[in-house]
């Protein structure tokens, strides 16, 4: 019998390797549609509108938000970030698999309106690791890098919220992605199937 699609949602720490993950999902081919996150952030180096970010002004973000196009949205770290509705909806409906990656907060939410989403947690194997990983991007302010530090020992407390834990050490992206994978696999075997509506 087919599965029905899944909405997986991989949160976690700033700096545990969300959008790493995600782009190692992306590059094994397997069918899946990675969402796209709105956001009114400047674009880092090497980032591409349409791939990375839907990089918008923040009128125009204010604009979706008015219009009820996201599914989810939030304030984080001085910028918006939101999920538009209609790239989820589009490729469930094709019967894909749809992966996004949100902060601890957006998962929430999406948990409210969508229960029987798949919610995925990743950390560092320690705070070492994050402080080291958030220092390497060379994007962080001294009082930027504090602030996320606090936000992760915040966000910590909220682990029990997700469906899963995963770790991703450090130098070991396959294997973090390896589970990542098996509990995909792991969820369309369920005798009980989820079924997300939006």
């Amino acid at each position: 019998m087919p599965s029905n699609p899944l909405l997986v949602v991989i949160s976690g720490l700033s700096g545990a390797g969300k959008d790493t993950v995600v782009k190692e999902l992306r590059r094994r081919g397997r069918s899946i549609h990675f969402v796209v996150t709105a956001t009114d952030r400047v674009p880092r180096a090497g980032e591409i509108n349409g791939r990375d970010y839907i990089f918008v002004s923040t009128g125009e973000f204010e604009r979706m938000i008015a219009e009820d196009e996201l599914l989810e949205h939030a304030v984080v770290y001085n910028q918006y970030k939101g999920v538009p509705k209609s790239q989820v909806r589009q490729a469930m409906e094709s019967g894909k698999d749809v992966i996004m990656r949100v902060d601890v907060q957006g998962a929430a939410t999406i948990r409210q309106k969508c229960p029987d989403a798949v919610l995925i947690f990743l950390v560092t194997e320690d705070e070492t690791t994050l402080l080291r990983r958030l220092q390497a991007r060379r994007t962080e302010t001294a009082e930027s890098l504090q602030l996320r530090l606090e936000t992760a020992r915040q966000e910590m407390g909220r682990q029990s919220e997700f469906d899963y834990l995963v770790v991703n050490p450090e130098g070991q992206l396959a294997q973090a992605v390896d589970v990542v994978e098996a509990i995909i696999t792991a969820e369309h075997h369920r005798t009980h199937q989820r079924k997300v509506t939006l």
